[in-house]
């Protein structure tokens, strides 16, 4: 078994995330030692969440769940690739297929993408 190098990052490494099909980038998440342990046994992605400061399983909440199909881990074993199936058609808690929605052109943002859900809905308190 790998072991990951938690300590460079204080506790976390980076884990991009893929769409397992299409090789596009959805999002970019970290994970503690019990995150990297979870997605390993559950099959499901399992982040920490630097701002609740809690784990969190993908799509727990919106139903869009990430199930892992393939894992590649960097050559400094400090950053983590996890190429998934996307459920539910959302990555991003914003709504869209893939956090990576806005791009620079000629100096400004320009969004790509349309949404897939509505955050105010899927995330009703």
């Amino acid at each position: 078994m790998i072991k990951l190098d938690f300590e460079k990052l204080g506790g976390l490494v980076p884990a991009v995330v893929q769409d397992y099909q299409t090789g596009e980038v959805l999002m970019l998440a970290f994970m503690n030692e019990e995150a990297w342990r979870a997605t390993l046994s559950s099959g499901q992605a399992t982040y920490y969440s630097r701002s609740r400061q809690t784990l969190w399983v993908k799509g727990q909440t919106s139903g869009n769940l990430q199930l892992v199909k393939e894992i590649r881990v960097d050559c400094d074993d400090d950053t983590v690739l996890l190429k998934v199936e996307q459920l539910g058609g959302a990555a991003c808690h914003t709504g869209y297929k893939s956090c990576f929605f806005k791009q620079i052109e000629n100096g400004t943002v320009k969004i790509t993408a349309k949404p897939v859900f509505d955050p105010e809905e899927v995330y009703k308190k």
